[in-house]
Order: C-alpha cells, then sequence, then structure tokens
C-alpha cells in the first residue's frame, strides 16, 4: 500500500452486485444471546450507551472481520475479510451482504499466509478508497467508492529507508490530509519470523501530504490506531498477549508525537474466560470518547482514560465503525457483523 506506482489487479467490482451471498443472511441476537450483554462500569456511560440496546447480527460466515467503513453516500457498511482477500459490501436495510472486491489485499497468485487480504479501510479527502493491503504489504488508493469503479490501485506508500513495511493494518487521516497508520507484522505469511520481513521492527508511521514518511515510534505490535477530535492526541493499540495496552500521544504538530503515556491496560485479562480478544481497531467519536475493540468486545473510554462501558460481544472482536450521525456503531467480530444502537 504504498507509492504512487500502478499495479493492475483482476478485481471485481461488484457495487450492488445480484448474486448474494446466501451463507451470510442475518442472524438474530436470540442465536447466540448468552455471551451478549452491555456493562455500565460508570455513570458518565448512560450518556453514550443504553445498557438495554440490543446487540444485533447483521451478517455471518466470514472468515475474519475487518475495516468496518460507513460510506455516507449510499448509506451501506464496507468491511474486510481479510483470510479471503475481500471487501464486502452490507446493505443495513435489508442485511443484504455481497462481494465488494476481490482481490482487496493481495494481487498475486499465491500467498501461503493466512491473511493476504485488506485489513482498514477509509476514505481520503477526495473520496476514493484507500486499503491497509497485507499481502501486497503496503498502503493503496482506487478510484472508489463515490466515483466510477476503477480495478487499479495505485500505492501510496510500501517502504521505509528502502526496505517493504511489514504488513499496514489500521490508519486515520488528520485535518490535513496525512495519514497515520500501524505496521504490525500479521499480515506476513510467518508473521514475526517470516523470511520476508525487512524491518526489524513495527511501526508506528506518518504519510504526509508532502509524500514524507516518517517513523513516530516502535511498539511491540502497534494496532488501532485514531485522533482525538482536535487534532492533538494520537491513540494506538498494543495487541501483544505479553503487553496488552492502549497508548497516547500528544500530536503538538502534524508528524510528531511527545509525551507517550499509557491510556489503559487490560494484560491481566488476556487468556481469562469470557475476555477473547487483545486491543485492537479503534474509533474516536466527536466527543472524544473512545471505542476500542479489546478483551471481551468493545471498550468504551473517555478521553482521560476511564473505562465507562464495556459491549460485551462473545468473540474475539476486531474493530468498530459509526454511522453518519454516530448513533450505530457497526462491529467486525471474528466471523459476523454486529451493530448496537448508541444515543
Amino acid at each position: 500500500m504504498k507509492k504512487l506506482a500502478c499495479i493492475i489487479v483482476t478485481s471485481i467490482l461488484l457495487f450492488g452486485a445480484s448474486c448474494k451471498e446466501s451463507s451470510k443472511k442475518a442472524m438474530t441476537a436470540e442465536a447466540i444471546a448468552s455471551p451478549f450483554s452491555i456493562e455500565i462500569l460508570d455513570d458518565e456511560a448512560h450518556q453514550i450507551i443504553d445498557q438495554k440496546s440490543k446487540i444485533e447480527i447483521l451478517a455471518s460466515g466470514f472468515a475474519w472481520t475487518e475495516g468496518p467503513l460507513w460510506i455516507k453516500e449510499g448509506n451501506y457498511l464496507l468491511f474486510s475479510d481479510i483470510p479471503n482477500n475481500k471487501v464486502y459490501k452490507l446493505d443495513p436495510k435489508n442485511n443484504d451482504t455481497v462481494t465488494y472486491l476481490h482481490p482487496s489485499g493481495f494481487s498475486g497468485t499465491k500467498f501461503t499466509g493466512e491473511e493476504p487480504g485488506s485489513n482498514g479501510l477509509l476514505l481520503n479527502k477526495d473520496g476514493e478508497l484507500v486499503l491497509m493491503q497485507h499481502g501486497n504489504r503496503q498502503i493503496a488508493k482506487m478510484n472508489a467508492p463515490l466515483s466510477s469503479p476503477s480495478s487499479e490501485f495505485s500505492t501510496l506508500v510500501d517502504s521505509y529507508m528502502g526496505k517493504k513495511l511489514n504488513s499496514p493494518n489500521d490508519a486515520i487521516f488528520d485535518k490535513n490530509g496525512n495519514l497515520y497508520f500501524t505496521d504490525p507484522p500479521y499480515g506476513l505469511p510467518k508473521r514475526m519470523d517470516d523470511e520476508g520481513k525487512e524491518l526489524d521492527f513495527q511501526g508506528i508511521f506518518c504519510l504526509m501530504t508532502t509524500g514524507e514518511l516518517i517513523l513516530l515510534d516502535t511498539i511491540s505490535r502497534p494496532n488501532g490506531i485514531g485522533i482525538s477530535p482536535d487534532g492533538n492526541v494520537l491513540y494506538v493499540a498494543n495487541s501483544d498477549p505479553e503487553h496488552a495496552v492502549w497508548y497516547q500521544y500528544k500530536l503538538p504538530e502534524p508528524g510528531k508525537v511527545t509525551d507517550k503515556k499509557l491510556f489503559y491496560e487490560v494484560t491481566h485479562l488476556i487468556g481469562k474466560e469470557g475476555q477473547q480478544g487483545l486491543p485492537d481497531g479503534l474509533k474516536v467519536n466527536n466527543n472524544g470518547i473512545l471505542f476500542a475493540t479489546g478483551p471481551g468486545g468493545v471498550w468504551i473510554f473517555n478521553s482521560q482514560g476511564k473505562a465507562l462501558a464495556r459491549i460485551h460481544t462473545g468473540q474475539a472482536t476486531a474493530n468498530c465503525a459509526f454511522d453518519t450521525e454516530e448513533k450505530r456503531l457497526y462491529i467486525t467480530a471474528d466471523d459476523f457483523i454486529m451493530a448496537v444502537d448508541l444515543k
């Protein structure tokens, strides 16, 4: 996913494709109701979510869902299925799911690992779809979804100091269009032990609008990433079972971080019953509230690092995304797409 070279792929964009994925039908929450609950940890949470809100399963039958992205024009959700090297489109009105893009993250002929596809998805200021591509080991963009479909990926960045990136995972644009992203080893066939791994670290980067790539920090397993509404704080998840935490950094200027601090730690929960998953994807709403996937589901934090509530999904939970009004939260959890209403 990098530079401005073009990789022609055999992508097939099926906008509103007629063939529906019959195995990915919506399920009622009652079908696996026992793991579902909303736990209030602080009274502040009552302003954000109702403890009695229903956690719905909108679609199922995937391999590992990630990268949810709400598309305002069209009112639909895009999300990645990394092992299947696809992006799907979900119409929440009738819970129809169709293949949107294949391949999504690896455009070669043979991939020996488990996670070739795209991970994080986002839109740039021009309305182009930006993809964190595991198998291609780059960040790419394409002329979709707001323009005419194109089967051509343009590389935004794929290397640092002449060495290939590991496998870009998640990203966020700041208000000026600079792109902050994480680069763990999860997309490499053998991950940390992969013979093709060129960087001897896992980085947090910023791709400036000038094209300069800046290494901000290195941590063991950088994953989800987000920025506060005022643009002054960067949040990063570390999906390391031996140090399962979220960090925060000050952003005094674009491409520069200072004052690294531990935001919240959940290492003690890893491996416990009902605590599937690690710190993974995260989103920050317009009020500065963090919705961060982690052990057991989705954690809700205020900007001071206080845990306000937990959405228990009963699944290892990868990421989440808001609708346009931030009144509905879409959740990618294992092979499911879930949703819950917010206040």
